[in-house]
């Protein structure tokens, strides 16, 4: 089977490079930077799920693997979404689940 089209990249999101400060994104025709100080769900991430992200509806992308989910606008305008995750997290850069105590209900010992 042959492509009608030579040399065009069939992918509209895909990491180019990943070393050891962080990936670079291409994302439609535009590449991005995504340090792991401030994307730390990369950092110890297996390779395979980090290279394993799709474009949704032209301006959102996901990483099903790593349950990440970015929108290209966060990506252009950085300071328009100061807000980050400051919690813990596991070793491989996910939210550790918040931990909740059972309220006692009447009759409870």
């Amino acid at each position: 089977m042959r492509s009608s089209v030579r040399g065009k990249n069939t992918s509209e999101a895909e990491v180019t490079n990943i070393d050891a400060r962080g990936i670079w994104l291409l994302v439609q025709d535009k590449e991005y930077f995504l340090p792991y100080e401030e994307y730390p769900w990369f950092r110890d991430a297996r390779i395979r799920d980090i290279l394993n992200v799709t474009l949704v509806h032209e301006d959102h992308l996901h990483w099903p693997a790593l349950d990440v989910d970015l929108s290209i606008e966060s990506l252009e305008r950085p300071e328009s979404f100061p807000l980050t995750y400051s919690g813990p997290t596991t070793a491989s850069g996910r939210r550790q689940p918040r931990r909740t105590s059972r309220r006692r209900r009447a009759g409870d010992r």
